[in-house]
Parts: C-alpha cells; structure tokens; sequence
C-alpha cells in the first residue's frame, strides 16, 4: 500500500488523541508517518507507524528577524508564513522531501492551511481535518478546495451554517473518534472514585490555553456550598481569588471519564476531546469557550446551543446571582438524548475505512473495479 503522511499541530491534546486513533483503525499493514513538533503526545502506535519531529511552524527559532522582513505584507491566503524563521524551512524540507521518496497515497493535515496548500502544489493529494470557526478567509477555502476530502471529528448537526454545499459533499464526518465508544454509568464511576452521595460539580480544563480561571471558580464554588467542586486540569491563578472550602483541585488525571460520568454538572470550554468525553455521559453541561484563533470556540458552543446539547455562556459569571442563574439553567435545559446522540459508536474504524477507502480509489487504475471517480464537487 501506499504510504500516508499526516502532519499533527503539537498544541493541546485533541490533534495527537485523534490521529492515535485513525492511525490505528487503519486496515491492513498502511506505512504512516506522522510529523509533529512533539513525539510524546500520542498513544500506542502500530509497528507501521513512526514519527518523524520537526521543528514547530508556530514558534519562532534561531536569531531575531531583521524588522524589513517582519514588515512584508502577508497575503490574504496566508496565515501564519513568517519570513526568516529556520525552523519553517527545516520542517517543511522534511515534509517535502518526504514527498519525493515516499510517493504517499495521500497527506492528512490537523491543522494547517499552509501545509495542505503545500501537498497541493507538490502534488500530492490531501485531507484537511475540519474545526469550528470562521475559517471564510481564503487560506483555509483554498485548503478545503484543494483537498481530495474533509474530514470532520463531531457529528454533521453540528456543522457550521454557513459551510457550502460542496464543502460538505467531500466531508466525513466521524463524531467522537478518539474517545472511547462506552462511558462508565455513574454508579460504577462513583465507586471507583470512592465518592458517595454528594453532589459534584466538575470543572474541566483541556491542554489547549492557559488554563480556566480561579477567581469565577472560586465564586461559582462559593455560591453553592451544597456542592463539592472539583477541577481537573490546568488552572490559571489569580492573586485576587479567595478559595471556598468546597473547591479542590486534581490537576491532571488519567480518570477524567470516570469524574464526568459521576458529575452532577460539567463546566468546560469547547475543546474537542472534552466536548465528546461530556457528550458520550450526557450529564448536564455548561460550556464557556476560550479565546481561540478564528473564534473556533465560540462557533463550536453555537453549534452546542443550536443542537440543544449544552448551556452555553459567552463568559465566566462574575457574581453569585449569575452563577445561580446559569446553574439553573443548565438544569432546566438538560436533554441528555440531545447529548448522546452527537457521539457515534466505531467512529476510528469508520473513519479508518473512509480514509483508506479514499486513498484507494483515488489511485486506482482506470480499468480497476475501484476506480471510482472521485467527484469535483
């Protein structure tokens, strides 16, 4: 078979938890190559699998820039393509020289609109993995207009509006891929955690940002004594935050599924692994996006709100009336079948199939019972 190169962005964990995942459900002995900046964020991997590091795209290395080369406009296809950073021209020489001795049956991006524009050109045919956000710009529809196919990680209801027609006839989309398929109930996860029968608030902070912010915790917290809060992940401090006895803080864990299935509430941004851990346990949700670039978030708590999934904020409460108020909301607005029904039983093998399916037909001879035309959309 031939070979398939994926380039995986090294920020947060959802791009490494979800490759791991394709990576493995492909079928038969398909050589991968993954290029990252880091090598230690992935799972187990096949034998057929290797990493290959490269310096990151997104921070700078070497000498400062000369200010003349910082000042040239960067064209509107064109996010992130600074001049005079090594490390760019270090990683995408791997890549392309990669490109000429493998000769891949197809070059997966999570994420880079540069690097999929990059296989276009150097001929080779490519998947772009999908997020949320306005991504209108021309940089990432040229990407998506050059890809042979699109490849989703969340369910099609909540694909953005404004998407085209054609963008969604070339998308698969695989709700939940990289999480696992069953969550443990909220006895057996109450049990395991040693926790009886009071109520839990779960505060939940991914890889991605800076990490959730203490002082509208800590008010959350004390606003409702007849609850423990717990957080789990990366919490941001703040010099002006008085902790209530209720709060505690896990940090990083390797239950995170066990704690959510025995929640009474979540509380999370909208990152993509902890979206599908929240939505595969159907508890009762509040998700506050974080800043990120495209407002990626803030359209993927829309599609929450739209699919009726989530109660979603636009910000941290600042006083106790505000978070008694989105408490009870969330309560009143739960609908855990609206939740469940987002995340899809096998959704690494299904998407494993459809990729190796895509790189097949796509290569196969005129004369071949495959050769299926892959339409222009």
């Amino acid at each position: 078979m031939k070979p398939i190169g994926i380039f995986v962005h090294h920020q947060g964990r959802g791009h490494a938890e979800r490759i791991t995942a394709l990576v493995r459900a492909l079928p038969g002995p398909r050589p991968v190559t993954i290029f990252c900046a880091r090598d230690d964020i992935f799972g187990p991997l096949p034998d057929t699998a290797q990493i290959r590091l490269i310096p990151s795209l997104f921070q700078a290395s070497g000498d400062a820039v000369p200010p003349a080369l910082n000042a040239v406009r960067v064209p509107d296809t064109l996010h992130c393509a600074p001049l005079g950073w090594p490390g760019i021209r270090t990683a995408t020489a791997a890549i392309t020289s990669w490109f000429a001795e493998a000769d891949p049956a197809l070059f997966v991006t999570d994420v880079s609109a540069e690097l999929a524009q990059l296989a276009r050109i150097c001929s080779v045919p490519h998947v772009a993995v999908l997020q949320h956000g306005d991504r209108s710009d021309p940089g990432h529809m040229a990407a998506y207009e050059g890809a042979a196919g699109l490849l989703a990680p969340f369910h099609e209801d909540l694909a953005q509006p404004f998407w085209p027609d054609w963008m969604r006839a070339r998308t698969f989309h695989a709700p939940g891929i990289g999480v696992p398929d069953a969550a443990p109930t909220r006895e057996v996860a109450r049990a395991r955690l040693g926790i009886g029968a009071e109520r839990l608030t779960l505060v939940l902070s991914g890889g991605g940002g800076s990490g959730a912010p203490l002082a509208p915790i800590a008010v959350g917290a004390r606003s409702n004594p007849g609850a423990r809060w717990v957080t789990l992940g990366r919490i941001a401090p703040e010099w002006h935050a008085s902790e209530p006895p209720n709060l505690e803080h896990m940090g990083w864990v390797e239950t995170a599924p066990d704690w959510i299935a025995a929640a009474d509430l979540v509380i999370s941004s909208a990152g993509n692994t902890t979206c599908h851990q929240v939505l595969r346990s159907g508890v009762p949700w509040i998700v506050i996006p974080e800043w990120r670039y495209f407002d990626e978030q803030r359209e993927k708590g829309a599609a929450l709100a739209r699919a009726g999934a989530a109660h979603v904020l636009a910000d941290w409460p600042s006083s106790a009336q505000a978070w008694m108020a989105a408490l009870t909301a969330s309560r009143e607005t739960h609908d855990p079948a609206a939740q469940t029904r987002l995340v899809q039983d096998g959704a690494d093998k299904l998407a494993g199939l459809w990729l190796h399916d895509l790189a097949e037909r796509l290569w196969a001879p005129a004369d071949a019972p495959t050769a299926t035309p892959i339409p222009a959309q």
